[in-house]
């Protein structure tokens, strides 16, 4: 889930809690106050009956339930009743509706005086008068039809009101925390157009001075600061190389001048072993020397179509002039569904190295130095290429760090060799959106698999 969907659910959430408990409190506060105001309208309505029935004189029982006629409309299912010190009804109203009641209530009323409580849609208040050294208990009961009403109402519109605002507190939160952290997909999109190759772009900043402009500042110093370690270190490679190929083809040069001249066959031995320990120091920097180049150019600057097959000729020529005992059995795999290209797009002295590293590796690991080279065209735009030779699997721990810098297998006691070929030939193949896969099928056979996407 995106920062802007978490943030923006994260908002909505809490204002919905937030609405949703203020609606609650609001629902049950008027609930209580409604409780509160008809328990009022009761006791003075059990009063007032109380002293018409009993402090005016003028007024009997006849004229009191004419006052009750005239007021029936004001009141719904109400009911009023009123008991001597011996619980002897003296007066009920002409209401319809009766009061389940019973001497327990009458009890009740002569120690605490009040009571209130509601039975299904009535309020049922309790009270104590005292007239004339005489107890008397009134009972009154009424439904509290407007009170109930607008408490209903008030449920309603809360409701409406929670859905509505919710769901424009979710639209318009997820949109606007969308609007404020649009310089955050800006800076991604454009975090994503920088590569090792273009540490020099740097981010445009802000014109709002927020944590966004913080963070892009802080990231432009941080390419300043790469691109100066980049350079250093690409400048330290090339300069190294250029400085050690001098050396070394002036000690080749010496060294085939020594063995165009008679020698003793030990001598002539260890000449062609220096010879060869040249070549493979001289292959190594040119391969780091290219590749420090390339960086330092736009990403598929060099890059042209190439047969793939005469760039393993190439490669396989160079081998055996290093090593004469080197042997290759190479194959093109017909595919009925797709036309044999062979063409790649890349650099033709990188894959040259990058091919000359995997069949050096096959000639030396194998016992009877020979590779297998099979090529297919596996799609329109696809090529796999598999190198092969015989030699016993590496164990799976090995085969973990094969393309690692120099590292060496528990195979190479006896094998001269820097650990760097495979790696160069991985970073190689990287560079030209390659893949490149070790495969071991026991008992005894290496294969590497190249897959070329053009």
């Amino acid at each position: 889930m995106t920062l802007k969907r978490r943030v923006a659910i994260n908002v909505a959430i809490a204002f919905s809690v937030l609405f949703g408990l203020a609606a609650v409190i609001i629902y049950y506060a008027f609930a209580s106050f409604r409780r509160e105001e008809f328990k009022g309208r009761l006791e003075e309505k059990a009063l007032t009956t109380a002293r018409l029935l009993l402090e005016v004189k003028e007024i009997d029982e006849s004229i009191l339930r004419l006052l009750d006629r005239n007021t029936i409309n004001a009141w719904y299912n109400e009911k009023t009743l009123v008991f001597d010190s011996h619980f002897k009804l003296i007066y009920s109203s002409i209401d319809d509706a009766t009061i389940e009641w019973r001497p327990d209530d009458l009890a009740k009323l002569q120690n605490q005086k009040s009571f209130f409580k509601q039975e299904a849609e009535r309020d049922f208040l309790g009270i104590h008068y005292s007239f004339g050294n005489q107890d008397y208990y009134i009972l009154t009961a009424a439904e509290d039809k407007y009170g109930y009403t607008k408490l209903e109402f008030l449920k309603y519109a809360l409701w409406l009101t929670f859905l509505g605002g919710t769901t424009l507190v979710w639209l318009s939160t997820y949109f606007f925390i969308k609007k404020l952290l649009k310089p955050l997909d800006e800076f991604e999109g454009q975090i994503t157009r920088i590569s090792a190759n273009k540490l020099n772009l740097h981010l445009p900043e802000s014109p709002r001075n927020d944590e966004i402009r913080l963070l892009t500042q802080a990231f432009n110093q941080m390419l300043l600061r790469m691109e100066d370690a980049f350079n250093q270190q690409k400048e330290f490679t090339a300069n190294a190389s250029h400085e050690l190929r001098t050396p070394l083809t002036r000690i080749a040069f010496q060294t085939e001048n020594l063995l165009l001249k008679p020698h003793p066959p030990e001598t002539l031995a260890y000449l062609k072993s220096i010879q060869n320990d040249v070549q493979q120091l001289s292959d190594l920097i040119n391969s780091l020397l290219i590749l420090s180049k390339i960086n330092k150019e736009e990403e598929r600057k060099y890059f042209q179509p190439l047969r793939i097959d005469e760039v393993i000729f190439q490669a396989t020529h160079r081998v055996k002039t290093q090593e004469a005992r080197f042997d290759l059995d190479f194959e093109i795999v017909e595919n009925p569904q797709f036309e044999n290209t062979l063409e790649v797009i890349g650099v033709k002295a990188l894959l040259e190295i990058a091919f000359i590293n995997l069949l050096k590796n096959a000639c030396n690991y194998s016992p009877n130095h020979k590779a297998q080279i099979s090529i297919e065209q596996t799609a329109p735009h696809s090529i796999t290429i598999l190198v092969a030779n015989q030699a016993p699997p590496l164990p799976e721990s090995e085969q973990m760090k094969m393309f690692d810098s120099f590292f060496r297998g528990s195979n190479a006691a006896n094998i001269p060799g820097s650990g760097l070929g495979l790696r160069i030939t991985k970073r190689i193949l990287d560079y030209h959106q390659a893949s490149l896969k070790y495969l071991a099928t026991p008992p005894d056979l290496h294969r590497f698999e190249l897959v070329f996407h053009n």
